[in-house]
This record gives C-alpha cells, structure tokens and sequence, in this order.
C-alpha cells in the first residue's frame, strides 16, 4: 500500500531530508506533500487525505503542537496519525506530546530504518 505522507518542518533542508529518508526507506508513497509550518499543514489537510503526518515542533506562524490540537479537534483530521521529528527529546515533553495524541517521536538525527520502523508500526505492517 502506497502512502500519502506530509512533512511539516520550517526548515527546507530538513523537509528535504525527511523526504530523502522517506524514499531510502523504500516507503511506499503515492504522495509526498510538505509544509513550513502548521498552518500550512492545516491548510493541505483540508484539502487532501493524507494517511501520516510527520512534524518539528518549534515553527513560526503555527508550531506543532498547536497543529497537533487542532488537528484534533477537526473530526476529519482527528485520526491522522502525527509523528514528532525534533531535537528535543526531555522525556516529559516527549510524555506530554504522547499524551496529545502523537503517536510516535523521532530524535534529529535519525536513520531511514528509524524511520521505516516507525512508519510500519503506526500503519499495521
């Protein structure tokens, strides 16, 4: 099965190399959207479906975890599964994003197999 993924990081470069990884991991993918910030992010998820999310927290405009509140609040956004890619990583911030409803979180830097691993265990593989 074949995946719509959104990337949502301010940074170019970093968009760039989560899609790098993406394609390494040899994920399946049918469509790779990306966003510099959430607000973007909330903006495409409107209009597309989009199977997995992965997101930075700290963004202007909108950062992560506001995205991640009202993604659910939005009853057809509200199951899309978001996974954190960030450098931060205290455990009672990764506690209080899991409790949020994020359904995984991966260290900057991270490898294509991290990443593959964490993509199979949230869609089922």
């Amino acid at each position: 099965m074949a995946y719509s993924i959104l990337v949502v990081d301010d940074s170019e470069t970093v968009r760039a190399v989560i899609s790098k990884a993406i394609e390494m991991a040899d994920v399946a993918v049918k469509n790779l959207f990306t966003a510099a910030n959430g607000q973007e992010a909330l903006d495409i998820l409107g209009r597309e479906w989009v199977d997995l999310v992965f997101a930075d927290i700290n963004m202007p405009v909108m950062g992560g975890v506001e995205m991640i509140k009202r993604m659910k609040a939005d009853d057809d956004m509200k199951t899309v599964p978001v996974v954190i890619v960030s450098t931060e990583g205290s455990a009672t911030r990764i506690k209080s994003l899991m409790d949020s409803g994020v359904r995984a979180f991966l260290r900057k830097p991270f490898t294509p197999e991290a990443l593959k691993s964490t993509i199979d265990e949230i869609m089922g593989k």
